[in-house]
């Protein structure tokens, strides 16, 4: 049996010798870009997913979400992909999963333990998110104080989400594990945003100014670690 990134890798060769029979070159160079940027070896991250404890059933879960996801409309992109992980994973601190006050998880760890805290159910979304077609730019992880039980709790605790923007002022969408429902930042009360951050850049709130370097070196070193764990991965 020939395996499955061989065989894409195939695919792909038999669309692109197609496409240049029938496309000037300056195009070739472009869908080649493009393809480069989003293709992913899934036997070299099934051999970690495997190495981390996970099952081959549930990779091969996730890698079809991803790629029936690809050709969705985003919004829809979005809702399968919060539904696919706040089904999947288990919620737990990382003491209980990982022995650490504070361990971030990449998509592969947390999807092999089956649970997460907050901060890996958002990660996890991000990079199947990314991987699905939707550019970084768009989305965000937000660090907020959430009122547990609705906008009218006293209790309250840090927690984080992500964002989608359509764009860049536009008022986001959330994907939360809390609460399953996709809704904009302006049905969500109960939320108050602290600070949000992707690959680009740290803000102030939700969607305040750039921060200054010094406050995001200090606040997202988690954050650069773990983009260079998912590196190694096979992530981009």
């Amino acid at each position: 049996m020939i395996p499955q990134g061989r065989r894409e890798r195939v695919q792909r060769s038999n669309i692109i010798a197609t496409i240049a029979r029938r496309w000037p070159v300056a195009q070739i160079l472009i869908l080649l870009a493009i393809g480069a940027a989003h293709a992913l070896d899934f036997d070299r991250l099934l051999d970690r997913f495997l190495g981390f404890g996970g099952s081959a059933p549930v990779f091969r879960e996730w890698q079809k979400l991803l790629m029936d996801a690809k050709p969705l409309a985003t919004k829809e992109k979005l809702r399968r992909v919060n539904d696919f992980f706040n089904r999947r994973l288990q919620f737990g601190d990382d003491q209980e999963i990982w022995g650490e006050r504070d361990y971030w998880a990449t998509l592969l760890e947390t999807l092999a333990k089956g649970r997460g805290d907050c901060e890996d159910f958002t990660t996890a979304k991000y990079f199947t998110l990314l991987n699905a077609g939707v550019p970084s730019e768009q989305l965000r992880l937000v660090y907020v104080r959430a009122k547990i039980g609705g906008a009218s709790s006293s209790t309250v605790q840090a927690h984080m989400v992500l964002a989608y923007y359509d764009t860049p002022e536009a008022d986001p969408i959330v994907l939360d594990n809390l609460i399953a429902e996709l809704r904009p930042a302006a049905r969500r009360p109960d939320l108050q945003p602290v600070f949000s951050f992707n690959g680009h850049g740290m803000w102030q709130g939700a969607t305040g100014k750039a921060a200054a370097g010094g406050a995001r070196a200090g606040r997202l070193s988690r954050w650069d670690d773990l983009l260079r764990r998912a590196k190694a991965e096979g992530f981009e």
